[in-house]
């Protein structure tokens, strides 16, 4: 992998300069470009949190760049906020302006906190981008927060609900202007403008909320937020489902997808522009079937349901999304 570049870009709410780490395509014809994005609690400063992303930008001569976006999201400025928005908005405006990009293949992914932020932008600037991956999303902040409080063990370690309470200004569950706050943070608020709009791929490990921090009912319910009426999951499938850790047996999966290697996928379901796949792991991603699926979306065409090969498989290794 070659190191990616430091940069500063204009953001156009407050007039600020953002940091970013940015990789340019080595091409004199336009190529894709993908805005990656960092978890929840993480900065742009270790390695560690663009590992799964650049190197498939830079086998695919794809442009790169992994905003800051405020950081990490115990800050009014960041967790969701209109700065976050302005700062992605500006990233890819950044990239168009200062290379060649294929505006037909403008991609976005994240996962964790990076899931919250892609559904956020999702629903907030669907236009910008050709296809959006988001994994292990929070969709709704103040039911976050009621879910990590309830399960904090001891009651006084600092955790997520903290990280809320502090960005929001408050408790959103019994203070009307932190209620608001989350409410307008929240991807919920904002996704049913995604509808045909943007094609939308949520995936998030069946296991999560158990073994990881964020219950597949946010994915779940991102979902059914985009997908036609008919083809949403009943609140009763959905408890079932976030209980158990198990598809209940009328909704599972019976194909087989390669590009998520070992991992069964153990229910899929499509309707128009998004895609929801729930698959064995928790708090989890799957960057190959990403890359995969990137690999064959076009701006103005129909989604292609396919999240790659064997290949993309091959090239992958999970990545386990606890902060």
């Amino acid at each position: 992998m070659i190191a990616p570049t430091e940069i500063t870009y204009f953001s156009k709410l407050d007039a600020s300069m953002q940091p970013a780490l940015m990789w340019a395509a080595k091409d004199d014809e336009p190529r894709p470009l993908v805005v990656c994005l960092h978890t929840w609690s993480a900065r742009i400063d270790k390695e560690r949190y663009y590992a799964q992303y650049l190197p498939r930008c830079q086998e695919r001569n794809w442009h790169f760049i992994f905003p800051l976006f405020r950081g990490p999201n115990y800050t009014p400025e960041a967790c969701g906020s209109d700065l976050v928005v302005s700062d992605l908005e500006c990233a890819v405006t950044y990239m168009k302006q200062t290379y060649r990009v294929d505006e037909s293949k403008i991609f976005l992914v994240g996962g964790s906190g990076g899931g919250h932020a892609s559904l956020l932008m999702a629903g907030r600037r669907p236009e910008l981008f050709t296809a959006i991956s988001s994994w292990c999303p929070i969709s709704d902040i103040a039911a976050w927060f009621k879910q990590v409080n309830l399960k904090k063990q001891p009651s006084t370690k600092r955790d997520y609900d903290d990280h809320i309470f502090e960005a929001c200004g408050g408790n959103p569950l019994t203070d009307e202007k932190a209620a608001a706050e989350a409410k307008h943070r929240s991807p919920l608020t904002w996704l049913s403008n995604a509808t045909d709009k943007v094609i939308l791929d949520i995936g998030a490990g069946i296991h999560d909320g158990h073994i990881g921090s964020v219950p597949i009912s946010h994915a779940i319910n991102a979902f059914n937020e985009v997908a036609k009426e008919e083809d949403r999951i009943s609140e009763a499938d959905i408890a079932y489902m976030v209980e158990t850790e198990k598809v209940p047996e009328h909704l599972r999966f019976e194909g087989e997808d390669v590009a998520y290697g070992p991992r069964t996928v153990h229910f899929r379901r499509v309707s128009g522009q998004v895609r929801l796949t729930l698959f064995e792991g928790g708090h989890d991603m799957v960057p190959g079937a990403v890359f995969g699926f990137f690999d064959r979306q076009v701006r103005g065409t129909a989604p292609v349901w396919n999240s790659g090969d064997v290949y993309d498989a091959d090239l992958d290794e999970d990545v386990e999304l606890t902060k």
